[in-house]
């Protein structure tokens, strides 16, 4: 049986949950199976490590460590902005992630840490930064590339 190689275009189901069983994502419940290539930096590097050898029909539950998923907290990420930037009907909520784009036009996520009278606090990390991650993935099938 062929066994996933890097460069091995692959169809996965996964689930994604964080260390105290929260469900984060789930390719089941959502609909749709993942498609990517082994190897071409699409998914985090523990996901991409995960299907290395798996054969179609194997499910595997991996433990993802922040290094191998979204990385660790940057603090350079976490930035003061004055509420003047933002449109002035917009509505700033705390915890809420809002989407925008930088002064040189590159989209950006951030979420909402803290308001403050004329600043907000946001955090340009990703949601599942300096998060350990837990995912079972079903290896579905390896695609003629």
């Amino acid at each position: 049986m062929k066994k996933v190689e890097t460069g091995d275009k692959v169809k996965v189901h996964y689930v994604g949950r964080l260390m105290d069983g929260t469900e984060f994502d789930n390719s089941r419940s959502s609909g749709r199976e993942l498609y990517f290539t082994v190897g071409d930096g699409k998914v985090i590097k523990g996901f991409d490590q995960a299907l290395l050898e798996m054969g179609v029909g194997q499910t595997k539950k991996v433990n993802i460590k922040p290094l191998n998923g979204y990385g660790e907290i940057k603090q350079e990420a976490i930035q003061e902005v004055l509420k003047t930037e933002f449109p002035g009907d917009f509505k700033l909520t705390e915890g809420e992630t809002i989407e925008g784009s930088t002064q040189s036009g590159q989209p950006m996520r951030a979420t909402v840490k803290e308001i403050k009278n004329n600043s907000v606090i946001l955090d340009l990390n990703h949601p599942l930064a300096g998060k350990e991650l837990d995912f079972e993935i079903e290896l579905l099938e390896i695609l003629k590339n």
